[in-house]
């Protein structure tokens, strides 16, 4: 079956089939499921859990192949501390215990706090959980879902998602993350050998 099959088709049709996709993929249902009944504030799975599951579909691989583990990303400026957020991913510890991979949990009211000293750059205060997507080094990574009370997948996707299903690794320059891309970017393609990866 042709892997870029949903290339270029309407935003539309290409949300519909992931979210067929993930509906259908037990680690990632699993994993909203408990996310949505641990109910942090702006919560979202975010990125490589997504794209991953979507081209393991579109490339006829294990369901699981490649995903190293499941970002969950939630917003909450009442306590910037660490302890606060060190708190959270102890509980989080317990909530996703079932899963078969790593759930990594951060609060994305304090990365500017952090990401300075990590990546050698200024990063603005996010306003929202959802801003945080749009600062991902690749537009193909800028991708989140949460699972709503009635059962409805939300989409947060700046860029769309054809990068996904076009099997692009495309890059996002909002921050002089190159290095961060290339990693990831190279990393990818060796997993996926039929990804294209767009040079920084």
């Amino acid at each position: 079956m042709d892997p870029l099959r949903y290339a270029g088709l309407p935003f539309e049709r290409q949300r519909a089939v992931l979210f067929d996709i993930v509906r259908n993929e037990p680690l990632l249902m699993d994993a909203l499921v408990a996310a949505r009944d641990f109910d942090l504030p702006q919560w979202r799975v975010v990125a490589g859990a997504i794209y991953n599951t979507v081209w393991n579909v579109l490339t006829e691989r294990p369901s699981s192949h490649g995903i190293k583990d499941i970002d969950l990303f939630y917003f909450d400026a009442s306590d910037l501390s660490w302890m606060a957020e060190d708190s959270v991913i102890r509980t989080g510890q317990e909530v996703f215990a079932r899963s078969t991979v790593p759930v990594e949990i951060r609060n994305q009211a304090r990365v500017h706090l952090w990401f300075p000293d990590k990546f050698g750059q200024p990063y603005g205060a996010l306003k929202t959980a959802d801003d945080s997507i749009g600062r991902f080094s690749s537009k193909t990574h800028a991708v989140g879902l949460r699972l709503e009370p009635d059962g409805g997948l939300d989409l947060h996707a700046p860029f769309g998602l054809d990068p996904i299903f076009s099997l692009r690794v495309v890059p996002n320059r909002v921050l002089d993350n190159w290095r961060g891309y290339t990693e990831k970017a190279t990393r990818a393609k060796q997993v996926w050998p039929e990804l294209t990866v767009e040079p920084w």
